[in-house]
């Protein structure tokens, strides 16, 4: 649902890969958390295998580091926690401004300025995650992988997935387009929609999983509904080929994209792509407006 407090929008647009003096640990409130996520950024050379035109990663400045020094990463994430654990995290702009309800760690997410699953260090840093939310008691926080699905079906990421799963992990695949033409469009890939489609099953049937997508208004126009239609047919597709799909995350965007022709849809646009994808499937739906 939408959120009725308009202060809290500054803060949902501020998703800055920087907190302090950290390389690759930062705190961001999260409209869909619903709370404070704790970011683990693998990629912060800021390659990545998608050039989505929704992006919002600054690739005009050069990248600080351009590998992932595990130790450093386990330093930075028990930092972070116990200053969240200790409610020095909120004196701190921006998150000072976090209404006291909200001032919980629902999540330490992988989710930084590439695809996580294509850095070398994936397993370790999630048994990082894993240990630090053991230590920290953070029995409700859920380790969460944000993902474009290519590379789900590496051996390297099976196994990865196998402790991310002990540690109360849950996937969120993103899937924004039912045609190929319109995945070329907005995701620009390095791989066929097909491709992502059979890795999403994969893992859908081995645990259930978050489709996460983005809607957006591109040269003015929101998606046709004839996109939204064949979007359906593909969760239709995982559905039916043994994917579990626990939750849809529809959503526009919420900050400076790579693309300035990509912009937000109105609520009202996307209460009407809501209601056209509940009319279809039989999945919950949840939906976030945008943050401008």
């Amino acid at each position: 649902m939408n959120d009725a407090r308009p202060s809290l929008n500054v803060l949902y647009r501020d998703h800055t890969r920087h907190w302090q003096d950290n390389l690759y640990v930062y705190a961001v409130l999260s409209r869909r958390s619903g709370g404070v996520s704790v970011g683990i950024n693998l990629n912060p050379d800021k390659a990545c295998n998608f050039d989505c035109i929704y992006c919002q990663v600054d690739r005009t400045t050069p990248p600080m580091v351009r590998d992932v020094d595990p130790a450093r990463l386990d330093a930075e994430l028990r930092h972070t926690l116990a200053e969240a654990a200790s409610g020095e995290l909120f004196r701190h702009a921006p998150l000072d401004a976090v209404p006291a309800d909200m001032r919980v760690v629902r999540d330490i997410a992988f989710s930084g300025d590439g695809e996580p699953t294509t850095c070398t260090a994936f397993h370790e840093a999630v048994r990082i995650a894993a240990r630090a939310r053991l230590d920290f008691k953070l029995d409700q926080c859920k380790l969460v992988l944000i993902t474009d699905a290519c590379y789900l079906k590496r051996d390297s990421v099976r196994a990865a997935l196998k402790d991310f799963d002990a540690a109360n992990g849950e996937i969120w695949a993103k899937l924004d387009a039912g045609t190929d033409a319109y995945y070329e469009q907005v995701n620009r890939p390095n791989y066929p929609l097909d491709h992502v489609i059979d890795n999403i099953v994969d893992v859908a049937r081995v645990r259930p999983i978050v489709i996460q997508s983005l809607f957006m208004r591109v040269h003015g126009q929101p998606p046709p509904m004839t996109e939204v239609d064949a979007y359906c047919d593909r969760l239709h597709d995982i559905v039916s080929r043994g994917g579990v799909i626990k939750l849809v995350q529809l959503y526009t965007i919420a900050r400076r994209t790579t693309e300035p022709y990509a912009t937000p849809l109105t609520n009202d646009e996307l209460d009407g792509l809501a209601q056209r994808v509940s009319g279809q499937i039989s999945l919950p739906i949840a939906r976030f407006y945008s943050a401008a």
